[in-house]
């Protein structure tokens, strides 16, 4: 499935790491940062979350909420959240549902291996639930920026 801009969100129902529910629709009326990673405490998804981390008060002054997505479970995330003191939410993705909803488990190469994993990938989503930006080519050191550069 590939999902475009103005599309609706594919809706998720799912935990964080500290292990209460978290859903998109829960979000409705705020300006959402979706991000999609590989994987907690590896070297570009910790660029990644810390360039947010370090970012956070300019993302909040533009009325964003972030949501990290990934296939680790909530003991992970809440590992990864206290080790980065990350201020946001972590969506534990266990099952895949989510990273499928939004077309982003795939095959990926990495030193001669093929495998299936998420394509890191960031979904900018509208007070009304619609995709108002995606951006495929994620800058782990830079996301920040490249997030304020489409909804300052």
């Amino acid at each position: 499935m590939t999902l475009n801009i103005g599309d609706k969100a594919p809706d998720f129902a799912a935990i964080d790491q500290n292990g209460q529910p978290v859903s998109l629709k829960m979000y409705i009326g705020k300006r959402v940062l979706l991000y999609f990673y590989p994987k907690d405490d590896t070297p570009g998804c910790t660029a990644q979350a810390c360039n947010l981390r370090d970012n956070f008060a300019a993302l909040q002054d533009a009325g964003i909420v972030v949501l990290g997505v990934s296939v680790d479970d909530e003991k992970k995330h809440k590992k990864f959240e206290t080790k980065y003191q990350l201020p946001f939410t972590l969506v534990a993705d266990t099952d895949k549902t989510i990273v499928a909803a939004y077309g982003l488990w795939a095959e990926k190469k990495f030193m001669g291996k093929t495998y299936m994993g998420t394509s890191r990938t960031s979904f900018l989503i509208d007070e009304a639930g619609k995709i108002a930006h995606i951006i495929p080519k994620v800058k782990t050191k830079d996301h920040t920026a490249q997030v304020l550069e489409l909804w300052a």
